[in-house]
């Protein structure tokens, strides 16, 4: 029977079966999200040796087999290759862009505005006392949008009813009444503005602001910490990677210890290591983007409160014309520093919770295992072995029908999208082994996608056959389904699995990016190897006892009503420092 389900019968087949597996774990006593039960159905369905056939519809006993085996491996905890698929799903369904991050946590801020604003725009006021409540709402709706303070904090209230009389005093609130609604929210955010503008201006002149935080002071420590922190994390996994390795180098040349070793479970640990890598690189990016972002505002604040300063300066009376569109600049710009405060949190929350995915690695691999296997092998960083190679090039001579890129002959050339995220194609095709290509030894570009080696020999090898190399490479996923993430293998899996549910990408929420939209981005594809010494950002020279740093993490909350801050507790030990 080779004809296939309808697409609505086979999605109802394939919800089914994540429902009933998810039960099954759930009567074990582990719980497992929709997510990770479809990814772990995929899994499954591809490893040839289970013996599905893609191509047909799922029988009854297919079904129970199926079920049977998902709920074993969802079951094996103690397994590097389901902490990578967990790492993955985790990643997928909490990971997005800068911009999206922030949309969302836009949303979360109105959605939570919504009921006061409502209050306002639908008053009906009269009488005195009414408008007196108005006014009032008002100011608390201003403090509330600007997060500058409490809105039952009696002194920021004065102070920030004192700002917004300046601009829009009570006896205002009758014309007020007569806009349409959205007029009303319209003149809401403005006044919001102007008088964050008003507040942040007489905190610099040192005439009030107590309450309001000192982002830019509270950033430019924060940056640093999270970027540490990440930096110790990538040191120690780094080092994890370089370790199996060379054990697994050591293998390959004497077959005899594989039966000892266990081989598979050092290349799960090793894909476990490097995907890990992988995020905190992408994590590491971003905040180094926020590093940017936050300098460069720093200087904008600086810039507009002296031109504030010099407006106002020796004058009685300024026009608003002219302060007015400081104030709202001002508050713009504050605004972008909350936004970096969110990000630097949501970033440093998604590092904390990546760790736990690398639990089984000290059960497995002890450290005085690590150092009995690793007996007379030379650890070798990924820069150390690109430095070895750094002075083979490919000769284009010694290729008529292939095409190759260099740096002084590509435009873009650091901007190509790498395949396998940048690992050495031949390398892991021949030894299941994930070292970073060297594009200075020559990009390939073979049917539209870009191929790199981490020496000439590998190059020249891949380029004598390289649907060879890529299907040898396709197989290995079917085999290891935490692959098809690690090495960015969707689009050649898309068309094998034709029930849509057991589809990851299809699963995530409607704020996270795609694994089509992430292949997209720069800091995934590793045209440039990771430096030997830990990255450097807005990092402090200084040699003092490290300041605290506890941040709260967990502002942009998710899909439940109630938001649940998480303490992060960034502070570097003192040795480290």
């Amino acid at each position: 029977m080779n004809c296939r389900m309808p697409p609505t019968q086979a999605e109802s087949v394939i919800k089914n079966i994540i429902r009933e597996i998810g039960q099954e774990c759930a009567a074990h006593g582990e719980i497992v999200s929709e997510t990770l039960v479809a990814f772990m159905v995929k899994a499954v369905v591809l490893d040839p040796s289970n013996g599905f056939n893609t191509d047909r519809t799922l029988l009854k006993g297919d079904v129970q087999k199926l079920v049977k085996l998902c709920v074993t491996r969802l079951l094996d905890t103690k397994n590097p290759s389901l902490d990578t698929i967990k790492m993955q799903v985790y990643f997928d369904m909490n990971y997005t862009s800068r911009e999206e991050f922030l949309e969302e946590h836009h949303r979360v801020v109105e959605s939570r505005l919504s009921s006061v604003s409502r209050e306002i725009t639908d008053s009906r006021a009269c009488v005195r006392e009414e408008l007196e409540s108005l006014y009032r709402k008002i100011v608390s709706y201003v403090l509330l949008r600007s997060g500058l303070g409490s809105p039952t904090d009696i002194k920021t209230v004065r102070e920030a009813t004192a700002a917004l009389q300046s601009v829009f005093p009570q006896a205002e609130l009758g014309t007020f009444l007569t806009l349409s609604k959205k007029d009303k929210e319209r003149q809401l955010k403005e006044l919001t503005m102007i008088v964050t503008g008003i507040r942040l201006f007489n905190r610099d002149c040192g005439k009030g602001g107590e309450s309001i935080d000192d982002l830019p002071a509270i950033l430019q420590e924060a940056i640093p910490a999270t970027t540490q922190h990440i930096d110790s994390q990538l040191e120690v996994v780094q080092d994890q990677a370089y370790r199996y390795t060379a054990i697994l180098e050591k293998v390959a040349k004497n077959p005899l210890l594989s039966g000892e070793l266990q081989p598979y479970m050092l290349k799960e640990a090793l894909y476990n290591v490097r995907q890990y890598e992988i995020f905190l690189q992408i994590i590491l990016s971003d905040v180094i983007t926020c590093a940017q972002e936050v300098e460069l505002m720093i200087k904008q604040l600086g810039a507009q409160l002296e031109q504030l300063k010099f407006t106002v300066k020796s004058k009685t009376a300024v026009p608003t014309s002219q302060v007015l569109p400081i104030f709202i600049a001002l508050s713009n710009l504050w605004t972008s520093f909350q936004d970096e405060t969110v990000l630097i949190s949501i970033l440093s929350n998604l590092t904390i919770h990546l760790e736990p995915f690398l639990g089984t690695h000290e059960l497995f691999f002890p450290e005085k295992v690590m150092q009995a296997l690793l007996d007379g092998v030379t650890v070798k960083t990924d820069v150390c072995r690109m430095k070895e190679h750094i002075e083979e090039r490919v000769n284009v001579a010694d290729f008529r029908k292939l095409e190759w890129l260099f740096p002084e002959t590509t435009a873009n050339f650091d901007k190509l999208v790498i395949q396998y995220r940048g690992f050495c194609a031949y390398t892991f095709a021949t030894t299941d082994v994930l070292l970073p290509g060297n594009p200075a030894i020559g990009i390939l570009k073979y049917e539209e996608k870009y191929y790199t080696f981490n020496t000439r020999d590998a190059a020249y090898s891949f380029a004598e056959n390289p649907e060879n190399y890529i299907d040898k490479i396709r197989e290995k996923a079917k085999k290891n389904a935490e692959l098809i993430q690690l090495l960015q293998l969707h689009q050649q899996f898309e068309t094998l699995i034709p029930y849509s549910q057991a589809n990851l990408r299809r699963k995530v929420t409607h704020s996270v990016q795609t694994d089509l939209s992430h292949m997209r981005r720069e800091n995934c594809s590793q045209v440039y190897p990771s430096k030997d010494a830990s990255t450097q950002s807005m990092r402090e020279g200084s040699s003092r006892v490290p300041r605290p740093q506890i941040y709260i993490a967990g502002f942009r909350g998710g899909h439940t009503k109630t938001t649940y801050g998480v303490k992060v507790n960034l502070t570097r030990a003192v040795d480290e420092t």
